[in-house]
């Protein structure tokens, strides 16, 4: 499955921790970031991630294209609330995008955590039906 993790400065520390202790879990999957974020989850949880511009420069519009272009399959986007940020139209567009397309979209950990516990059960294996890749899961064929 491609799996987008975004988050805010004040949430950056959350997730890059989510990151780890979900490590076993993520790495089985494609990973894709905006820019400091992913880079962060890179070395701070040793994962592989894909990134992309920083959400400000565009990042979260990338993301939004390959969630129009079923291309995501879950979105990790951890928002501060409480914080007014510049980009805030892309980041409701990405959010309605991901309404639009039906890509679970968790905007904070307890979420989240409901998502990834999913992931390993199997329970979004309904993905790769939508996105075309029936008969496949995580990129193999299981045929």
């Amino acid at each position: 499955m491609n799996i987008a993790l975004i988050a805010h400065d004040k949430k950056k520390d959350h997730l890059v921790s989510f990151a780890t202790a979900y490590k076993d879990i993520l790495s089985e999957h494609h990973l894709f970031a905006t820019g400091t974020t992913g880079l962060r989850i890179m070395n701070e949880a040793g994962l592989n991630v894909h990134r992309f511009q920083s959400g400000p420069y565009g990042g979260d519009q990338e993301i939004g294209a390959m969630v129009a272009n079923n291309k995501m399959d879950i979105v990790i986007f951890f928002r501060d609330p409480l914080t007014a940020q510049p980009h805030d139209p892309d980041i409701s567009a990405l959010i309605r995008l991901c309404d639009v397309y039906s890509v679970p979209l968790a905007t904070n950990l307890g979420t989240a955590e409901i998502l990834i516990k999913g992931l390993e059960r199997g329970d979004l294996a309904w993905r790769t039906i939508v996105n075309g890749r029936s008969g496949e899961i995580n990129g193999a064929d299981q045929t």
